[in-house]
């Protein structure tokens, strides 16, 4: 994957562990934009995601990683964006499908339920993977539903 610019957001249940992915990324020399939280104090995750995925896009990040307690509450609020592919990845091997398969744009981490060791393999699988095209491509350009949609006139 081409990295461009690492978007980050979370909410209070993934605070610790962006910090922890904030680690990781100047560790790899990649440079993020943090759309926040920036505490543990409890908040809401959509007011994090959304600025999120119109940063994913517009194109001013690429790809995006975002955090909260379980993944679902961010993962769903990104995916109402119709540029978005967030995909939940809670193994390595998840995070190198979502790539390969789903060409996702957005890594989203379940903060509660994986360690920081898991994390690290996650994110290592995330940025190494390559979107493989063919079937997967055909599959992934009727993910928008307009597309979709158009998709289904000849049948």
């Amino acid at each position: 994957m081409e990295v461009k610019k690492v978007g980050l957001a979370c909410d209070h249940a993934g605070f610790p562990m962006k910090q922890f992915v904030k680690d990781y990324l100047d560790k790899h020399g990649y440079e993020y934009e943090d759309f926040g939280c920036f505490s543990d104090l409890s908040c809401d995750y959509p007011d994090y995601a959304h600025p999120l995925a119109e940063a994913v896009e517009s194109g001013d990040v690429y790809p995006g990683i975002a955090i909260c307690g379980s993944g679902e509450g961010m993962a769903i609020t990104l995916n109402k964006h119709q540029g978005v592919r967030a995909g939940l990845a809670w193994n390595k091997d998840i995070a190198e499908l979502i790539r390969q398969h789903n060409d996702a744009n957005v890594l989203v981490l379940p903060g509660r339920f994986i360690s920081n060791k898991e994390a690290e393999g996650i994110l290592d699988k995330f940025f190494t993977a390559t979107f493989e095209g063919g079937r997967h491509a055909r599959r992934v350009s009727k993910i928008p539903v307009e597309a979709w949609k158009e998709s289904q006139k000849d049948k």
